[in-house]
């Protein structure tokens, strides 16, 4: 069997250690930079020849800079003769620009990064939670995308909810709610109807559920500039929620997201370390941080020991 070795970029340096550790490896050595125009710089500096190689590397913000290091680094591992490339992309930046809406003149990038990655010679893609599944169709190579959901709900059975009602925060988020509330006990469920009049601003309209003196745990994929979550809770909160937990696998936290949290009336923000936190955000008492280092060490094992994944979520 091929050696495996890890290989992190800068993108999510702390969750690659916790994958190593969880593995019981170390990351393998790799020099990876810049030159001095900003170029993307790439030195592997250990022996891969036959490796079953895995790069983690989220494509968050920096977006661009942080996909071209992974397929840069591709690219040199491929060169220097590894086995075979898995790239662990725990967050798949572009995932949102997925189609065309209304036959709009706009690219489908997420279709363009799949094929980007696929050209440079990735065999294998390991990622979380995409935000349409329908992209693993995007790419010529297999793809695994794990779920968040057991880390969440693991947090979830243990906040001692009282009355809970899981919520989703807009149509398209109803089967992924739904999923929730059959593994929370088989809760009820509760959806806000909202009208987005432009990119990032978003408008609650009405709340379709009795979320009057219960908790109200609302799921998502990602929170954003958070503006959704928060008018969501405010929403909650004036129909007589008692608690409103918020829990999303990615944290983007872009634009006025730190305002935004700041300031909200929810409860608790419970996010996935799939993207690194601002400092600001990270310090405010109401942000906690889940790990999904644990269920990420498991997949790539399972990959590299040719084992089931699907069999990870079996209930």
């Amino acid at each position: 069997m091929p050696d495996m070795k890890l290989f992190a970029g800068n993108a999510t340096p702390e969750l690659a250690q916790r994958i190593a550790n969880r593995l019981y490896t170390s990351l393998g050595d790799a020099a990876v930079g810049r030159f001095s125009d900003g170029e993307v710089s790439v030195q592997i500096n250990e022996n891969v020849r036959g490796g079953d190689i895995f790069i983690i590397q989220s494509t968050c913000a920096p977006t661009n800079d942080n996909l071209m290091e992974l397929v840069v680094m591709v690219d040199a591992l491929r060169r220097a003769s590894a086995g075979r490339i898995t790239a662990v992309i725990p967050y798949f930046g572009y995932a949102r620009q997925d189609r065309r809406v209304r036959s709009a003149r706009v690219p489908i990038t997420a279709k363009v990064v799949a094929d980007f990655l696929s050209s440079v010679g990735v065999d294998r893609v390991l990622t979380v939670d995409l935000h349409a599944e329908q992209i693993q169709g995007f790419f010529d190579v297999p793809v695994d995308n794990v779920f968040g959901s057991p880390i969440l709900l693991e947090d979830m059975l243990q906040q001692d909810l009282e009355n809970p009602i899981v919520v989703s925060p807009d149509i398209g988020g109803v089967v992924r709610a739904r999923a929730i509330a059959k593994l929370l006990n088989d809760t009820d469920m509760a959806i806000i109807d909202k009208r987005r009049p432009r990119a990032n601003v978003s408008q609650v309209m009405h709340i379709i559920g009795d979320v009057a003196g219960r908790d109200c745990v609302l799921v998502d994929d990602m929170i954003d500039t958070g503006g959704t979550l928060c008018k969501a809770a405010e929403a909650l909160k004036d129909r007589g929620a008692k608690r409103v937990f918020a829990y999303a696998t990615h944290p983007i936290f872009s634009g006025n997201a730190y305002e935004n949290i700041k300031s909200s009336v929810i409860d608790e923000v419970i996010v996935c370390d799939t993207i690194p936190l601002d400092p600001k955000i990270k310090a405010l008492p109401n942000v906690r941080t889940l790990t999904l280092s644990g269920m990420l060490a498991e997949a790539i094992r399972r990959i590299s020991n040719e084992e089931s994944i699907s069999a990870m979520f079996e209930h």
